[in-house]
């Protein structure tokens, strides 16, 4: 990737106070994009996930790797609020080059193991409020200004490929299945509609993310997780958020993106057709390792997958 090659580009990470969202917005702007950074936690107040990341970290983090980071607080639940912020972007900018639909925030709304009928139902449909409607609200009032040049770009962020996706993921239950599968979907959708103005639309997954929740989760730090990595082999398959981030980023910063309009992508393939690494100069690629691991296969040695 070309130094400062998205400079003068316009993005908007929906959902980038933490995770994926963080990585993707600080990568956007290591190639010199201004990126407006939403979420609900702020350092005025946390959103209901009660962590302790903000968007103004994030958007710092943006202008510190080279670009310009602005924070807004958007619940994206909210219409008229998503309205507002697009059409701040509109009044400040002019254009919107490229759109990540990051809202999730269900971390904590489902139970591994456990049936429909045992799961609460209200944090169900919270948690399908909450990855879906927010990605369809956004687009609803983004794609506009998107449209109006072409060339624009959504990301649809989901867990899981499609390929993989395709087998019931029983473990994590009905309702976080249902939402990464919808959120495959409306890339799908959108591409059909944004192609034909000269833009594209997909949908990408990390891979097991060592997001700050997940790092906290397990009781390791981002220097010392490999001692996770011996008692859970498929940790040692892991990434950083900065790995996807550098996949969003090399796709947005490519002239023929195009070409992967409609396709579900994930950051260990990205990495190998665009040629980056994550941090450590590793390419971790987990997906093909937890797919042997469901079918019942012995996958093997987990440092053959990075």
């Amino acid at each position: 990737m070309t130094t400062k090659s998205l400079a003068g580009k316009i993005a908007l990470v929906a959902g980038g106070t933490r995770g994926a969202g963080r990585g993707i917005a600080t990568e956007l702007g290591a190639l010199g994009a201004t990126v407006y950074v939403t979420g609900r936690s702020t350092r005025a107040g946390r959103s209901e996930m009660d962590r302790p990341e903000t968007i103004e970290e994030t958007a710092e983090r943006v202008t510190a790797a080279g670009g310009e980071g602005i924070a807004v607080k958007v619940d994206h639940l909210d219409p008229a609020r998503v309205q507002a912020l697009v059409r701040r972007i509109d009044a400040e900018r002019g254009r919107l080059d490229v759109l990540v639909n990051d809202v999730w925030g269900g971390d904590h709304l489902f139970e591994f193991g456990k049936r429909l009928w045992e799961q609460n139902l209200d944090d169900g449909l919270r948690l399908l409020r909450l990855a879906v409607d927010t990605h369809l609200i956004t687009s609803h009032a983004a794609l506009p200004l998107l449209t109006r040049n072409p060339g624009g770009l959504v990301v649809e962020l989901t867990d899981g490929t499609a390929d993989f996706n395709a087998v019931y993921r029983a473990e994590c239950g009905p309702f976080f299945d249902l939402a990464k599968w919808s959120v495959i979907r409306l890339a799908t959708a959108q591409a059909h509609e944004i192609g034909p103005l000269g833009g594209t639309a997909v949908s990408v997954s990390p891979g097991f993310l060592r997001s700050e929740a997940m790092l906290d989760h397990f009781g390791v730090t981002e220097e010392n997780w490999r001692v996770q990595a011996e008692k859970d082999p498929a940790f040692g398959v892991s990434e950083t958020p900065a790995y996807v981030g550098r996949g969003v980023a090399s796709l947005a910063a490519d002239p023929d993106r195009a070409r992967w309009n409609g396709r579900s992508l994930d950051s260990g393939f990205l990495a190998k057709e665009y040629g980056f690494t994550d941090v450590d100069g590793s390419r971790p690629d987990v997906w093909p390792y937890i797919r042997k691991l469901r079918d019942g296969e012995d996958p093997g040695n987990p440092e053959d997958y990075r």
